[in-house]
């Protein structure tokens, strides 16, 4: 029922790229973007530059690897494709809350950090972000590195929200992603690296 959806592809393991749905009655109110002689083709009026066919190819293959995952973990290979689609989020989610909950748990107790956001898996994504007093984001990025451990600091693209919660963007904050691929070894390896750097 939207009249405009906008996606990023990157956020379902897909390239950098943008996706955006226009209802046919929200399009024709809309200026042509492109070059005057398409103007009476609907998938060539906003798009002035023309595609990335590399993205665009590219993009099938989120459908490809949510259908193997499927396939990996399910049997019914006649079930409709939204019946896959839901049993396949439930599966990653649990996948996520198995990471995060070990995570959560040991940030939330730390008597430096201060988590951004939940403290519980429930109504968040599997990216944490965390302030931890007396430790610089960047450093502990650059120290996390050297053992292994890939995260990531900064402001995200979230500098008036960081600000809005009283962080100074341009210090920023710590984040881990803990999607499905992430091991049980790897958050253990992350808290015991966290332990060891936190405690100086």
């Amino acid at each position: 029922g939207a009249d405009i959806y906008l996606f990023s592809l990157y956020k379902v393991y897909g390239p950098h790229q943008g996706v955006m749905v226009i209802a046919p009655a929200m399009q024709s109110l809309l200026s042509n973007q492109g070059h005057f002689f398409n103007d009476h083709e609907r998938t060539k009026r906003l798009y002035p530059a023309g595609p990335d066919h590399a993205q665009v190819a590219a993009s099938r293959g989120v459908a490809e690897y949510f259908h193997d995952l499927y396939r990996h973990h399910y049997d019914d290979h006649q079930a409709s494709p939204t019946v896959q689609a839901e049993l396949v989020r439930d599966l990653l989610h649990g996948a996520e809350s198995a990471a995060l909950i070990p995570l959560l748990d040991y940030l939330s107790k730390h008597p430096k950090v201060r988590i951004v956001g939940p403290d519980t898996c429930t109504q968040r994504a599997p990216t944490v972000s965390i302030v931890v007093a007396g430790h610089d984001p960047q450093a502990l990025v650059r120290q996390l590195g050297r053992q292994g451990i890939m995260c990531g600091a900064g402001h995200f693209y979230s500098y008036r929200l960081l600000q809005a919660m009283g962080i100074d963007p341009e210090v920023g904050v710590l984040r881990f992603s803990m999607v499905h691929y992430t091991s049980a070894a790897d958050v253990a390896a992350l808290i015991k690296q966290l332990d060891s750097l936190l405690a100086a």
